[in-house]
């Protein structure tokens, strides 16, 4: 998907193009890509640098790997799921690959995230990619789950908590 300016017609070996010659040939690169094509690949870009950003190297000693960057890689998580939800009205078909590589990519975060940060600040763990915060209501007392409880809980059932598979 690249332009290469010596592939123009009409040029002598080694000159350079007009800006006619680059213009007419940027057109007919636009007439050929689609808006779903460029989402496509926005979407696999988001999750190979939300990958990268999780960290490519192991710093040893067991502390955080080398060039990690945990809200750059929640960034790139939370703009892939946004564009994954545009493709499916297009290529519904063809997402399996995405999905499985955004589903990895958001468990890998989420147990680094666990890991560096044990509990988050205060005691509470920070919400994962995609998930609402929960809130609650001033002067009321937090939603206790009891032991018995069975079904989705408030989360799921919101539809806005990303579950495996769903």
């Amino acid at each position: 998907m690249s332009f290469d300016p010596s592939a123009t017609q009409g040029q002598p070996a080694g000159a350079a193009p007009t800006e006619e010659e680059l213009r007419a040939a940027y057109e007919a690169e636009l007439s050929r890509i689609s808006a779903t094509d460029m989402i496509a690949q926005a979407a696999v870009s988001l999750l190979n640098i939300g990958a990268h950003r999780m960290g490519a190297a192991p710093a040893g000693e067991g502390g955080p790997p080398v060039g990690q960057d945990l809200e750059q890689a929640r960034d790139a998580i939370d703009a892939a799921m946004a564009l994954l939800e545009i493709l499916e009205r297009r290529i519904p078909g063809e997402l399996g690959p995405l999905r499985d590589a955004l589903s990895r990519l958001q468990v890998a975060y989420a147990a680094e995230l666990g890991r560096a940060k044990p509990g988050g600040p205060g005691g509470q763990a920070e919400p994962a990619p995609g998930a609402e915060p929960a809130v609650s209501e001033p002067g009321s007392a937090p939603a206790e789950e009891s032991p018995g409880q069975s079904g989705p809980g408030p989360a799921e059932s919101s539809g806005r908590l990303w579950v495996p598979g769903r």
